[in-house]
């Protein structure tokens, strides 16, 4: 059987400060099957794969801000097409630090939203690859953040 090469897409891990509960990361719901996911697409002509993660990030999440240039990592998982068809897709990840979430974008009646800790997120989603990222985040957040903000909500 010939084993199809991985498909690429760009993804954002939106994630803020909140005074109470500390570093969050946001999930939202895929418009299919409902899994936890985060904001993530198809390549886009003429745009850098970190403005594609910013782009699925307000067009998923309605939230705004600037994704790292750099991407944070990578994982994989397999798509079903609405034909049946499975396809491998390679997901590159960006950071991206949420400056403001809007009341109205363009997927708002077809998905839910969370802002969660790492640690839940990382028991929600279903990529083994992922949940991995999102436990490797909150260790870089960790280490990089000022005791006084991470002692908040702890």
């Amino acid at each position: 059987m010939l084993q199809r090469p991985p498909q690429q897409q760009y993804a954002a891990l939106c994630y803020r400060f909140h005074p109470v509960h500390g570093l969050q990361v946001l999930l939202l719901t895929s418009r299919e099957t409902r899994r936890w996911v985060i904001p993530k697409g198809w390549p886009m002509k003429g745009k850098k794969a970190h403005a594609v993660a910013e782009q699925e990030a307000y067009e998923e999440a309605g939230v705004r801000g600037k994704a790292e240039k750099e991407p944070f990592g990578f994982y994989a998982y397999v798509k079903k097409r609405k034909t049946g068809v499975k396809v491998p897709v390679r997901v590159q990840v960006h950071a991206l630090q949420v400056d403001e979430m809007l009341e109205t974008f363009p997927e708002r009646e077809s998905r839910s939203l969370e802002w969660v800790s790492c640690m839940d997120a990382a028991t929600r989603v279903q990529e083994p690859e992922l949940r991995n990222l999102l436990l490797a985040f909150d260790r870089r957040m960790a280490s990089s953040v000022p005791e006084k903000v991470r002692a908040v909500g702890r």
